[in-house]
């Protein structure tokens, strides 16, 4: 077992970075191992020795945090697929796996809560439910050790506000990190997102920031905005795609085809990793402390932002050495070809 880490409060107190890889639905579907269309975690039931495997690669490339994989795994998303039933299964199976591996390679264990798809500010029985979910995986990822929790992608103040209430409530004192997604017409609640950022320090959040939807190109200008708007630290994790001003979210992507391109079509869309870098450098200069990458993540693209904060993680032994290559390559009796 690898030394306990510091943990999330004292890395930020003290000026450094966390990096937070995400992105397990779209990899597990890209495997082959998860449905587009409900997204519900089944593979950590069905599968859980390749999640433990995703988290190890994660942590190798650079990650500081095993993020439990209980993203949608909630009672709403379960209930889609007929499985509401294997609730407290799915999620303490995805929180003992994070444990453990978390455990192993001295990182940092995050329990995950999520927008619910079924929040209703003007129906109780609604808000009700939504408290509900809140309330149980946040206690469940109490009880099964998480360091701290995070809260995302909500489109919505009032949820987000409900999920950081109940982490206050519910959490034992585990401190939260709370994203908004922004969608291309901006949050839905009628809310600036400064006005979000600010509502949700002034409630309690540690971090506050935004994930998903947006890709860096779109997301960036957003951040310019509202990262010194707040006084806690900002966190920004974009999707890994080429979002652009006219297509500001990977959900508006026009394929090739002309047809939206969520899902199926998404890898035309793919970051390439100087992006990702680009990224890295922008959340340098902007001093983000809470960085990562959503949706479309993969362990290679956590590896590049991880170096481009000055780490060396062990996956930075395989980083890429041109210079070896046959053709490409200056080493001794390489390089000087052409193709």
């Amino acid at each position: 077992m690898a030394t306990k880490p510091k943990g999330l409060l004292d890395r930020l107190k003290a000026g450094e970075t966390v990096i937070c890889a995400e992105g397990y639905l779209f990899e597990f579907e890209r495997r082959g191992y998860l449905k587009a269309g409900p997204f519900a975690p089944e593979v950590v039931v069905e599968h859980p020795e390749l999640v433990k495997g995703l988290h190890r690669e994660f942590a190798h490339a650079g990650s500081d945090v095993v993020l439990a994989f209980t993203y949608y795994g909630h009672r709403e998303t379960l209930r889609a697929v007929g499985r509401e039933d294997e609730l407290e299964t799915f999620n303490r199976t995805a929180l003992k796996l994070a444990r453990e591996v978390a455990d192993e390679t001295g990182t940092l264990m995050a329990g995950n809560i999520c927008n619910t798809n079924c929040y209703n500010a003007d129906d109780p029985q609604a808000l009700d439910r939504c408290r509900q979910i809140f309330k149980e995986q946040t206690e469940w990822a109490v009880s099964e050790g998480a360091d701290f929790m995070v809260a995302e992608t909500f489109h919505v103040l009032g949820e987000a506000l409900l999920a950081l209430e109940c982490v206050k409530q519910y959490g034992n004192g585990l401190p939260a990190v709370v994203t908004f997604s922004v969608s291309r017409n901006g949050l839905w609640c009628g809310n600036t997102v400064e006005e979000a950022m600010t509502a949700l320090e002034e409630a309690g959040a540690a971090v506050v920031g935004l994930n998903c939807g947006r890709g860096p190109a779109t997301m960036l200008p957003l951040m310019d905005k509202v990262v010194n708007k707040v006084k806690v630290p900002f966190a920004a994790l974009p999707v890994v795609y080429r979002t652009t001003e006219q297509q500001p979210t990977m959900h508006s992507l026009i394929s090739h085809k002309g047809s939206k391109a969520f899902i199926v079509d998404m890898d035309e869309f793919l970051c390439g990793r100087s992006m990702v870098a680009d990224f890295g450098q922008r959340c340098k200069d902007l001093g983000v402390q809470y960085v990562g990458l959503c949706c479309g993540n993969a362990p290679h693209f956590t590896r590049t932002l991880a170096e481009t904060m000055g780490r060396t993680p062990p996956a930075s032994k395989y980083s890429p050495d041109m210079t070896k290559h046959f053709t490409y390559g200056t080493d001794r009796w390489y390089g000087n070809k052409s193709l």
